[in-house]
């Protein structure tokens, strides 16, 4: 979002993973009245930002049909990008690469967050901005001093995102900052919770 000081952010939602371990589907199963890419996509056209960039990968049709069907239902289309990573399967360095070679020139940051990542509370991304506006080079939620997710990457990081590879995701442009990655505390453990197997819908 591009406001009257000239601060703007997007952000990526990985939505590419095979779920192998959940057994397929996971991203277009059932949670709380809709399917569970449903809860990322909320917390991040929640965010302050302008577009929302949906990385698809396995199930790349009917993923992102969903994340079509999930931004028309709230107004939402005109922000809405998706992009396919044709080499997900190396792992999320290959969707986080993917995801920022899509982003606008000249932001101030990119929320990166996860498509199995339903309960983000509202809120926390702002907070991840002021601290990011406010000098941070990052930050990351946390619940009870665990880091988990979203993550603002500010902009001097974003060309680091371009030579991610492997598994690693975004921790390959944090792992040097040490103090400097600021951790805002979430109020519930939503930033760490995921989905990984079925039973973790229940």
């Amino acid at each position: 979002m591009t406001g009257v000081d000239g601060v703007a952010f997007e952000a990526i939602v990985l939505a590419a993973g095979a779920g192998s371990r959940f057994g397929g589907g996971k991203l277009l199963a059932p949670w709380r009245g809709g399917v569970l890419l449903d809860g990322a996509l909320e917390a991040a056209f929640a965010a302050p930002v302008g577009q929302v960039i949906v990385v698809t990968g396995t199930d790349a049709e009917a993923v992102g049909a969903a994340a079509t069907a999930h931004a028309a239902r709230h107004g939402e289309a005109i922000r809405l990008a998706l992009v396919h990573a044709a080499d997900h399967a190396e792992g999320m360095g290959a969707s986080l690469r993917t995801g920022a070679a899509a982003l606008s020139p000249n932001l101030d940051g990119v929320f990166v967050f996860l498509g199995d990542m339903p309960r983000v509370p509202a809120g926390v991304a702002d907070q991840l901005a002021a601290a990011v506006l406010a000098g941070a080079p990052a930050a990351s939620a946390a619940f009870r001093g665990q880091r988990g997710h979203p993550t603002l990457i500010g902009a001097d990081l974003i060309p680091g995102l371009l030579t991610l590879k492997g598994d690693a995701g975004a921790r390959g442009v944090l792992k040097d900052l040490g103090p400097r990655l600021a951790l805002i505390e979430a109020p519930d453990d939503g930033v760490l919770f995921d989905v990984d197997e079925r039973g973790d819908l229940s």
